[in-house]
């Protein structure tokens, strides 16, 4: 197998989200595996720091309706991975990845860019492993003009893996001409350009990052419009749960912790963890009480006006203490501080995101919520779960795929669980956590245990992957 990994951000080059973990994470477990697999990203600006470590490729132009446009294209190998950077100064190397005006045009070019590589460095994949609705129009793309131009394009493969089903990539029609001479209903969606259905409608085959979250979008209430679409696929539609690189989520051998632990001792080191974390951050100095935690996107998809709500009604009705990290919706931001700012030493934040603060804060933790509205997988629970922090989740995706609820019949589970998106339901598995943390810390230690003996490694990812890509040649 010869695969092309094709995203638009990728770890540690560019980052938003979990997308740039998988483009990291996945092509890394697959060339573990003698699985030969490239990644294809654009040169940010950001990007322009490893320029002395790189390659240069070749050059393109093309002509795309009344468009002429040129790539630079640069070689990278990070580890076992080759990286593929697109160069375009005006389209990419800007202050974000992602929200201009222009995106239509920037993805656009960059999907011909991914083909055109092939042509310039004469070497043609079996698989295009595409990636969210960025690289999604590729599929169309090949099929009505590549595959006549040349016999490499002929026999490519596409797998397209749908992150995250809301963003689709959305557009006024007017700009049809950038991929075919007439409207084509291919990649028209309720009268707009969709580049997310253009891959729905041409790959050979889709999935998801977790099974759950593969039927949901089959669904209305999940399929933001689309669900038409994928059951009219579904037979070509799979889930596959993610996974995190132990190499980099590793309680034992961390280096943004003071204290490494493992099964044996966790407790008295997660305890020492803690009490650092409250030192520096001037909580209430008891390690006793449990420690709370959020990491990730200040987002409603995140569920943060629930957690907003419990953290209020927990600080008031109980002795725990919270800390959160994230950075997002301006709304957010502010009433996380004047959480802060109301409850100095029971509430603090970290407005941003630093890589090293989110490693200390899942290692110091107790608790962990996730209530999001809809998860397509998550990394946050996994992670947390490898350092011992019960996650406190909404019954959704992938956290339902990965969270075994709490049974106090049995005292088993690795974290705690709620069926509707619900602030009243999310206050009530807190305070049961609460509740164990402390007053039966027996129990509580032993589902400590059981979470970090979950195994969300990358090996296990990249065979499920291998069996996809096996299945797809082999038709």
């Amino acid at each position: 197998m010869n695969i092309f990994f094709v995203s638009s951000e990728a770890y540690p080059f560019s980052k938003t989200g979990g997308l740039a973990d998988m483009a990291y994470f996945l092509p890394k477990s697959l060339n573990e595996a003698n699985i030969k697999t490239r990644v294809i990203t654009p040169y940010y600006a950001q990007i322009k720091k490893y320029a002395d470590q790189m390659r240069y490729i070749g050059d393109k132009t093309i002509f795309v309706d009344e468009h002429e446009w040129s790539f630079h294209f640069y070689a990278l190998d990070y580890g076992l991975t080759t990286y593929y950077f697109v160069q375009n100064m005006h389209f990419f190397e800007r202050d974000k990845y992602y929200g201009y005006d222009d995106d239509v045009y920037r993805f656009a070019a960059f999907d011909y860019a991914v083909l055109e590589l092939f042509s310039l460095i004469n070497e043609y994949p079996t698989l295009l492993h595409l990636n969210d609705w960025q690289s999604a129009m590729i599929p169309y793309l090949l099929d009505t003009k590549y595959r006549s131009k040349n016999c490499g394009y002929q026999y490519i493969h596409t797998l397209l893996t749908i992150h995250n089903l809301q963003y689709q990539g959305s557009y006024d029609k007017k700009h049809f001409k950038l991929f075919s001479d007439t409207l084509d209903y291919t990649y028209i969606h309720f009268d707009s350009i969709n580049f997310l259905k253009a891959g729905i409608e041409r790959a050979t085959k889709i999935n998801t990052v977790s099974p759950n979250y593969r039927n949901e979008i089959l669904t209305q209430n999940y399929g933001f419009s689309l669900d038409g679409a994928l059951n009219n696929r579904s037979h070509d539609l799979f889930g596959i749960l993610n996974g995190i690189d132990y190499d980099v989520w590793n309680s034992e051998t961390d280096p943004n912790i003071n204290h490494h632990y493992h099964l044996k001792n966790v407790i008295a080191q997660k305890r020492a963890i803690k009490k650092d974390l409250i030192k520096q951050y001037q909580l209430q100095k008891d390690v006793n009480v449990p420690l709370v935690a959020y990491v990730g996107r200040l987002a409603d998809q995140k569920g943060v006006e629930l957690i907003i709500e419990a953290v209020e009604d927990c600080v008031q009705n109980s002795n725990a203490i919270f800390i959160i990290l994230g950075s997002g919706e301006n709304h957010y931001e502010d009433q996380i501080r004047h959480l802060t700012h109301r409850f100095p030493h029971r509430v603090a934040n970290y407005i941003g995101f630093n890589e090293s603060v989110a490693h200390l804060i899942y290692a110091a933790s107790d608790l962990f919520m996730m209530p999001s509205k809809f998860e397509p997988c998550g990394l946050g629970q996994m992670i947390a779960m490898r350092y011992g922090s019960l996650p406190v989740v909404t019954e959704t995706g992938g956290l339902k795929d990965t969270v075994i609820p709490y049974n106090k019949y049995e005292s088993s589970g690795t974290g705690f669980s709620f069926m509707n998106f619900s602030a009243k339901e999310l206050k009530e598995q807190l305070y049961t956590a609460i509740d164990l943390y402390i007053n039966h810390k027996i129990v509580f230690n032993k589902m400590v245990r059981q979470a970090m003996k979950q195994d969300f490694g990358l090996k296990q990812v990249g065979r499920a992957y291998e069996a996809l890509y096996k299945m797809i040649l082999e038709a």
